[in-house]
């Protein structure tokens, strides 16, 4: 994988043990569900805006992330290998998350998840604070709440349907979006 010396080496389990049942494997068609630990918090919130389903983990002990993983049917992302040796040994997806930056942690996802066949399905962008459905709102309703060159400089607005927070597709977004082809490139 590009800038990572690490090579897959049995982490994610494609075949065997846990690797087929309904509770570690998305639906067909259902977008991807990760479960994130709690040092790749950064990397949950762009995976939501990717249009992943990613809970993050963000405090408690490593058995609560097995636990929920099961019982949710999510794939754990962790740097943490003692983690992602304890996870295999149950029979659950996990993805080793390598690399410093965003870019090569993107990276080595998508390296994994090729090599472990996992199809890595996304849906519509998510709120990234809190992971909830984003919906259109009319322009007019948001310029109090915006400065008024953004207001004018953009057409597009959405509103997070479970935190409210607000959110249009300026210069960040362009680079998220870069980031998320990354995915899919492989």
């Amino acid at each position: 994988m590009p800038g990572s010396s690490t090579k897959p080496s049995g982490r994610l389990r494609p075949q065997g043990r846990g690797a087929g049942s309904a509770r570690s494997a998305p639906r067909s068609g259902a977008r991807t569900r990760f479960i994130v630990d709690a040092m790749l918090g950064s990397l949950a919130r762009k995976l939501r805006a990717f249009g992943f389903d990613a809970a993050y983990f963000g405090s408690g002990e490593d058995k609560g992330l097995l636990e929920r993983s099961v019982q949710e049917g999510r794939i754990i992302l962790t740097a943490d290998r003692s983690l992602a040796a304890r996870a295999e040994t149950r029979g659950i997806r996990t993805i080793l998350v390598v690399g410093n930056s965003d870019r090569e942690r993107v990276g080595s996802i998508a390296g994994w998840a090729a090599a472990g066949g996992i199809d890595l399905v996304r849906g519509d962008p998510l709120c990234s604070l809190c992971g909830g459905e984003l919906l259109p709102v009319k322009k007019a309703e948001v310029s109090a709440e915006v400065p008024p060159a953004l207001w004018r400089r953009h057409r597009l607005f959405f509103r997070c349907t479970s935190c409210e927070q607000l959110y249009w597709r300026g210069s960040h977004w362009k680079k998220l979006m870069s980031l998320a082809r990354r995915l899919e490139q492989r």
